[in-house]
Formats: C-alpha cells, structure tokens, sequence
C-alpha cells in the first residue's frame, strides 16, 4: 500500500498558495483494508475513506470507461492493480494531474509542472471529452487563475469546441451548469469564465446567446465592480444589468434553477440600478419605490448597498442614507390613531413620501 497527496493540494503548492483542503490517493489497497485499518468509507460511486484523526479523504486508486452521453456515465475500476499513473490520466487538467510522495518526491507524468510554471491550463489525455462538466470546470479554474496568468492551451480549446459540436453540453443537468457557474462568480476573474464560454460556443448553457459586443459590454460592467463587491448574486446581477440583457436576465432564471436572493438581486439591479445614480432626479414616488423594492423603508434593507454597487460618489451616497433614515425614523402612532386598513397604509406612504423629498 503506498499514499500520494495529489491534486490541488499539490498545484497550489507549487503556485505558492496556502493549502486548504488535502486529498490523498491509496495505490495497492483493497477496501477491506482501508476498513481494518480504521478508515471510515463515505461515497457510493466509488471507495472513499475518512481517515480515522485527520478526517480528510482518502480514495483507492481508480479508472474509468466511458458507459454513455453525459457527466454521470461512467464506470470505475478501483482494483489493487490501478497504478497511480492511470489515477492521474482519468483527471481533467495537467495542474490538477501531479501527486506527491510521502518522502515528497513529485510524481508528474503528464507534464502538470511544466504547465504550472508556463501557467496554462491543458488537459491530460483524450478521455477529457468523454466529461462535458468538464468544459465548464476549465472555464471555472481559469476564472479563478487568470490573475495568476494562466491561459488555456489552444489544443484544449480546440478539443471544448468539438464537445461542444457534438452536443455533449446538452447532457449536462440545470443544477451542475448552475453549481459551476455560482463558483465562477465568486472567484477573483468571473468575466474569464463568460468569455471562455463564449469562445468554445457554449455560452448558451446559461439559457442565452450574447454577440460578442454585448459580452464584452457585461464583462466591463462586471470587470468595473469587482474589486468592491465579492457578492456572487450582486455581482451577476451587474453583469445583467444592462437594457440590452432583459431577455438574457429572463432566459437564465428559466433555464438554471437560481436561489431566490440571485432572483431578487437581478431585479433590483435592473429596475433600480440607473435610477439611484439620478437620486436628484427622481420624484418621491419613485424614491419610495427603489426604497420598497430595497426592502429599505422600515429596515435597513439594500438601498446602500445597491448604491455602493452603482458607485455612487460619497455626497450622494450620504444623501441616500439621510434619506433613508428619515422614513425608519417615522413615528406612525398619530397616524394609527387617525385610519385604519388600506387607508392607514396609504396615509404612511404620503409621509414617507414627504420625507424622502425634504
């Protein structure tokens, strides 16, 4: 039995990033005898064991056969005889391909090094495509390294446009598109996620197609707010926010199964967006809708952050928030003593009203 530390555990150390989370495969063991050993097994498609103090995960070495169309049809192998090499084809990325010995000795036989240092991201072997997930996987690491550099390697995206063509990507369920999409737009280049979509022609996985004018739009708008707002949902709902995208906004929430906070963001963004930016301009009742909609009149609710998010100057940005608490700040015993039903709440919209205009 031999134990190798091996994906991103490996690649992040040799990008010089701290190490989080540590995964470890086991050449020439059974499961019977990870079970002895006290390793509690977890997973149902294949052999995966927690250690007994550390808790991190341990997987006996593996191959795979392609059975069928999609991400979930696979096959595995996971007999004593599964060499560490072979473990290491199956995976996606060079990067992702390296393993490290107990002595610490790199073992690297697809070139994840070379790579690393030449920062390009490439896959392994052939059996890349039989993955569709794959495609959006790449464009997820790149979304997350091309800070650091990385570019994908020609051939790889040769290889992505011929899935897409082949019409892999449309095996893919809603809830996995949404899985990768949501982690692209935390990582610190979300817009490389988009344009890498868009180069291999499978943008269209978010329920839309966008020319390339109009992508490059929403990667500038997006582009403009990242290094002020880390927010997932706040930050698709910037990349959408534009006139040109209200069918683009409509086709991915009917397309991705979106939680209800990315909903609510989209369109606060798109109805109120431009608005805050003319606060001077607009009437009360306009003024008190963006406040409603915000959920802003009797909570704190995100007007500010909207505002924030517009990039809003500071004079403006402090008119909005005065404005704001003189509606929360409203004592409405008098006006409960006077009406009562639907005319109470109209008389405290006449007040709040009044308050977001003095």
């Amino acid at each position: 039995m031999e134990i190798f530390l091996v994906g991103g555990a490996v690649r992040d150390a040799l990008l010089g990033l701290p190490v989080h989370d540590r995964d470890w495969v086991v050449v020439g063991a059974t499961a019977e005898e990870m079970l002895a050993q006290g390793f509690r097994q977890v997973g149902k498609d294949f052999p995966v064991f927690l250690h007994p103090q550390s808790g991190e995960e341990y997987a006996l070495a593996r191959q795979e056969r392609k059975t069928g169309r999609g991400h979930q049809a696979f096959t595995f192998d996971f007999a004593p005889e599964v060499s560490l090499e072979a473990d290491l084809l199956r995976r996606d990325l060079t990067i992702n391909a390296m393993a490290q010995a107990a002595d610490g000795r790199l073992v690297d036989p697809y070139g994840g090094q070379a790579d690393v240092q030449a920062r390009v991201l490439r896959h392994v072997s052939p059996a890349f495509a039989e993955d569709p997930l794959r495609v959006l996987r790449l464009m997820r690491f790149h979304a997350r390294f091309a800070p650091l550099g990385f570019t994908i390697a020609a051939e790889t995206l040769a290889l992505c446009r011929e899935m897409v063509a082949a019409g892999e990507l449309q095996h893919l369920s809603a809830e996995r598109v949404w899985a990768e999409c949501e982690k692209a737009l935390a990582s610190p280049a979300p817009q490389a996620f988009f344009s890498g979509l868009q180069a291999v022609g499978a943008l269209n996985v978010l329920g839309f197609d966008a020319s390339d004018a109009q992508l490059s739009a929403m990667n500038a708008r997006l582009q403009a707010v990242l290094a002020i707002e880390g927010c997932a949902e706040r930050r698709l709902a910037i990349w959408l926010r534009g006139k040109d995208c209200a069918a683009a906004r409509t086709a991915l929430q009917t397309a991705l199964p979106l939680p209800k906070r990315y909903r609510y963001w989209l369109q606060l963004a798109a109805d109120y967006g431009d608005a805050i930016r003319r606060w001077h301009e607009l009437d009360g009742e306009t003024r008190w809708m963006l406040l409603k909609a915000s959920g802003s009149l009797r909570a704190e609710g995100d007007v500010l952050t909207l505002a924030q998010l517009m990039q809003v100057d500071a004079a403006l940005y402090a008119e909005i928030k005065n404005a704001r608490e003189r509606v929360r700040a409203l004592s409405l015993e008098e006006l409960t003593a006077q009406y009562r039903g639907a005319e109470l709440g109209e008389a405290i919209r006449r007040v709040q009203i009044y308050k977001l205009l003095v």
